[in-house]
């Protein structure tokens, strides 16, 4: 038997370490468990030898790509095989495969199984005119097959696949020097030298992802200059000044926008947008609010009083609900409110926010954050009033970090103490310096600030919320 499959030209599969080889059986010894090939290629390449041996051991799968006629009949007679094929090994769907299971290390002679092509009919395979062409018709080879073509393994290039390719060699020819000199403007390879020693005086040797960007002019750092200054400036990341500016100022710069046409309910808006993204932040953001993190939902207590800075802290608290977050708004009964307040309550009610008008039903455990919104520009006395002070007790106790929004300018200590500081527009002078000051960009035009006397060139960059630093 070991004579029949002798002239087959298979395609023995060694696993990944040894490759793949083709070739044409020569010689089949049940006793040493090895199959030879004669003319053989690995992985597509002729080998530099006649005739390459393999051990049973080392066969993971083998596959028989041209079959003679004395194995067809022996096939035949064993009723193990199917009609032979021509076709190459890579049609699986299609062709007759032959394959060799991996050996045992018993001495048990090789046994080679063939499969019967599986597919539906319709699919691309051999034609008949394909199995004609190739003389196999019925199982059988009807004359001696033709060697493998030449074209599908290079033809004449196997001279050049013997030379190994000189990289050393190679990479000398390349003049890095006189690259590197072009790259530096200069294409005059005499004074290649000079050119080196003065680089380092001049060019920096490597450049940070900032740092490689045309600069056509000087950069100005204070593009910002107000008529009346509030006493302390603040610079961004990028180094730009953004100045403070009083009360007095900050309230005419509102009025003018809201002429025109930058109105309360746009700026609670845009102010509440502002304020929700970066308590996000502050409560971990996207590592914490997840589908799968439902059962540690953050929990968020807005303190707010009955003017507009309540109402930012209501518009906020909103967003904050609508992001799935525990929101506990709290607002004394009061007998008379703004009327902006009312509103935002009634878009707030239609959340899952809640409301608590004591200081009672506030969580005594510590939250996650508190957003202070007491404090109004306008009246100055309400820090006097009992749930002012109620209210102050309850946030300096309870442990949370918190964010103090669009705070009144004052001299004194806040009675809150803030870890962040969010300024609307332009920030008014801060009293805490432990506070994190943050600016918040509402949209208010360049020419509205020409309008009341500032100078304006918006150090926002990307964002809407940028943190300032002491200058």
């Amino acid at each position: 038997m070991s004579t029949d499959w002798l002239g087959s030209v298979v395609s023995i599969n060694c696993g990944p370490a040894l490759g793949v080889y083709q070739g044409e059986v020569s010689s089949v010894e049940h006793g040493s468990q090895t199959i030879s090939l004669r003319l053989p290629y690995h992985n597509g390449i002729k080998c530099p030898v006649p005739e390459v041996t393999f051990s049973a051991m080392d066969i993971k799968e083998l596959k028989f790509l041209d079959i003679q006629s004395s194995a067809t009949k022996h096939s035949s007679g064993q009723g193990a095989a199917t009609e032979a094929s021509s076709t190459p090994s890579g049609h699986h769907g299609h062709s007759n495969r032959v394959s060799h299971p991996a050996p045992s290390h018993s001495a048990a002679p090789i046994s080679i199984l063939r499969r019967a092509p599986i597919g539906p009919s319709n699919s691309r395979g051999p034609t008949q005119a394909a199995l004609k062409k190739n003389g196999v018709r019925n199982g059988g080879a009807a004359g001696p097959l033709r060697p493998k073509d030449d074209d599908c393994f290079g033809g004449g290039t196997d001279e050049d696949l013997d030379k190994d390719f000189d990289f050393e060699g190679n990479l000398a020819l390349f003049d890095k020097a006189a690259v590197f000199s072009k790259m530096g403007g200069t294409n005059n390879h005499s004074n290649r030298a000079q050119h080196q020693s003065t680089q380092g005086e001049h060019n920096p040797v490597s450049y940070r992802h900032d740092q490689n960007i045309l600069k056509g002019k000087p950069i100005i750092y204070r593009q910002i200059t107000v008529p009346q200054h509030g006493g302390k400036d603040y610079c961004t990341d990028a180094g730009l000044v953004v100045p403070s500016v009083p009360y007095e100022l900050h309230k005419r710069l509102l009025a003018a926008s809201e002429r025109w046409g930058l109105s309360v309910e746009r700026r609670l808006e845009t102010i509440g947008v502002c304020s929700c993204q970066m308590a996000l932040s502050l409560l971990g953001g996207p590592n914490r609010l997840t589908p799968k993190n439902v059962h540690q939902r953050p929990t968020v207590v807005v303190l707010c009083g009955p003017h507009i800075q309540g109402a930012q802290g209501i518009s906020s608290g909103r967003h904050l609900a609508n992001h799935e977050v525990e929101v506990i708004l709290f607002l004394p009964n009061f007998l008379k409110m703004q009327e902006s307040v009312t509103s935002e309550l009634n878009l707030y009610s239609r959340t899952s926010g809640k409301q608590v008008a004591s200081i009672k039903d506030l969580p005594t455990s510590p939250v996650d954050l508190v957003i202070n919104c007491l404090d109004c520009h306008e009246n100055r006395l309400l820090r006097e009033q009992s749930w002012y002070q109620s209210a102050a007790e309850w946030a300096n106790q309870n442990r949370a970090p918190v964010l103090s929004m669009d705070p009144s300018s004052s001299e004194q200590p806040q009675p809150i103490q803030a870890k962040w500081t969010l300024c609307v527009g332009l920030p008014l002078p801060v009293a805490e310096p432990e506070s994190r000051v943050y600016l918040c960009d509402i949209g208010i035009p360049k020419q509205v600030f020409r309008e009341v006397g500032i100078s304006y060139h918006s150090p926002f960059g990307c964002k809407f919320v940028i943190p300032l630093h002491s200058a």
